[in-house]
């Protein structure tokens, strides 16, 4: 159960309030008119669901988007920021959950980042800079020399790092994007010692996170968005991970639309086709072991920043595993270059397209790319490259049906049927897909889960990686939960709903 509570603590006025707030991107809501408040001294929980409008509020609060509907007061007065530099000089930071630290650079440096100081001469003042930056990380508990260079520190102190930069900007609002989602448990309890601080402090903080048990661990209060709208503000001791998840994805309803639940029909009678055993990589990936199947979609499961990305990026031969195996149909798969990844069957359509995809060029050029050594040999024959996107529009429905049109003119969901049409020139033996129907509109997210499901069927082994529930429910035959760059859960058959997979993540 969740306990709702008034928008000020203790009959204060709030120090950030925003009423009836809406913001809609080419006549979609992103946000329906929502409230807000967080008051002085109070760690702010926010959760929900991607796409629930968490990002759209906070790119409200730190000036990104200021064409919206409705108030934002900032101590009483009604403010709209027209810029991130604007949301800063009244006193609003924001930590994102991609750090912006540069590696090459000292501590120093990173904490002083644009705002060196400088000597009556106008040069950089190193001595002071060194000495104050010292002093500032200190304040977070860390006895750093502030000329180490920032890329040999490990992720979590990095981020302390990062939001020492923000506080030296005299943020008194600090919002902070999945903080905790590349962090080990000592460093998480690091950064909440720090938090805590800033709170006693008198600063507010803006606590975003799908951890729901980091959300519960660290914040007074605590936000639920659903589809654009507020659902709930809780006092964070008086809920629980189940009371939150129930109010996330609206559970009690009288029908679950489809994607909220599935029945799992794993077998373990088909052909393991890719094995990987205890693989680790940078820190990130922690002992992963797990298989797909012949016919089969395992779909992985997590949170952003469970180390999906990386995982996918191993399997073909993009970053190199520290530790582990993974073998491709019982012998030892060559993992030292995408290209030995593709040559033993391996393909990956990324979760960005435009990793793949040459905007500018026609549609059959992007899709004869990855076979172009065995159409042409030794002359380029265009005419072959177009036979073969015709054949491959037809069969994915690719709308225009146009071989010559650029990609870049195509909508996203066509765009993701060349991205695939790319690999099934020739039919790989492990297909891995990250986001494969992410920003799609329900029609063009309908015929990828229809070429997906095709190719299952045809005996392809197929990995899809999503932090979308709705997604892995659709597609998986079997799912795999991830957390922290480990395996936590296996579900092999059965009844699943979406609320299952949030729980075990």
């Amino acid at each position: 159960m969740t306990t709702p509570v008034t928008s000020s603590e203790g009959g204060h006025p709030p120090l950030l309030d925003l009423k009836s707030v809406s913001k809609s991107f080419g006549g979609v809501a992103a946000l329906r008119d929502v409230d807000f408040s967080l008051a002085k001294g109070e760690i702010h929980g926010l959760v929900g669901e991607n796409g629930a409008g968490k990002s759209t509020m906070m790119k409200i609060i730190a000036g990104v988007h200021h064409d919206f509907e409705g108030q934002m007061l900032l101590d009483g007065r009604e403010v709209r920021f027209r810029s991130p530099r604007q949301s800063l000089a009244a006193g609003i930071g924001m930590v994102h959950q991609e750090l912006s630290v540069v590696p090459d650079l000292t501590v120093a440096e990173n904490v002083f980042l644009g705002s060196q100081p400088l000597t009556a001469t106008g040069a950089i003042d190193w001595a002071r800079m060194d000495k104050d930056a010292r002093a500032q990380i200190a304040s977070l508990g860390l006895d750093i020399d502030p000329r180490t260079r920032m890329g040999s520190l490990p992720v979590g102190i990095q981020q302390l790092i990062e939001l020492s930069r923000v506080l030296f900007s005299g943020a008194r609002i600090i919002i902070l994007d999945e903080p905790t989602s590349a962090l080990s448990p000592p460093e998480v309890e690091r950064l909440f010692k720090a938090l805590r601080q800033l709170r006693d402090e008198g600063r507010s903080l803006i606590f975003i996170s799908h951890f729901l048990e980091d959300v519960l661990a660290i914040s007074d209060r605590v936000t639920i968005f659903r589809n654009g709208r507020k659902v709930a503000t809780a006092n964070a001791a008086a809920t629980t991970k189940d009371g939150l998840i129930s109010q996330m994805i609206g559970r009690g309803a009288s029908e679950l639309s489809a994607g909220e639940s599935a029945e799992l029909t794993g077998n373990a009678s088909k052909r393991v086709m890719l094995a990987a055993q205890g693989v680790s990589q940078g820190g990130i990936l922690k002992d992963l072991s797990f298989d797909a199947r012949a016919g089969e979609i395992l779909g992985v499961y997590g949170f952003m920043g469970c180390g999906q990305i990386e995982l996918a990026r191993c399997l073909f031969g993009k970053l190199p595993l520290d530790s582990g195996t993974v073998q491709l149909d019982g012998k030892p798969l060559p993992l030292a270059s995408t290209a030995a990844a593709r040559k033993a069957g391996i393909a990956y359509v990324p979760e960005n397209r435009r990793m793949m995809l040459f905007r500018t060029e026609p549609v059959y050029k992007n899709v004869s790319i990855a076979i172009l050594e065995r159409i042409h040999r030794l002359l380029v024959k265009p005419q072959a490259e177009r036979d073969i996107a015709k054949t491959h529009i037809a069969d994915l429905q690719i709308r225009p049906p146009n071989a010559e049109m650029e990609v870049g003119q195509l909508s996203g969901g066509n765009q993701q049927k060349v991205a695939l049409a790319k690999w099934l020139t020739h039919k790989p033996k492990v297909l891995i897909l990250s986001e494969p129907t992410r920003g799609m509109d329900v029609g063009a997210k309908q015929d990828v889960i229809r070429i997906v499901k095709a190719l299952r069927d045809q005996g392809v082994a197929i990995i899809v990686l999503s932090t979308e529930p709705e997604t892995i429910l659709t597609l998986a035959d079997r799912v795999v939960v991830m957390k922290r760059g480990r395996v936590v859960k296996a579900f092999e058959t059965g009844h699943v709903e979406k609320g299952d997979l949030l729980a075990a993540a």
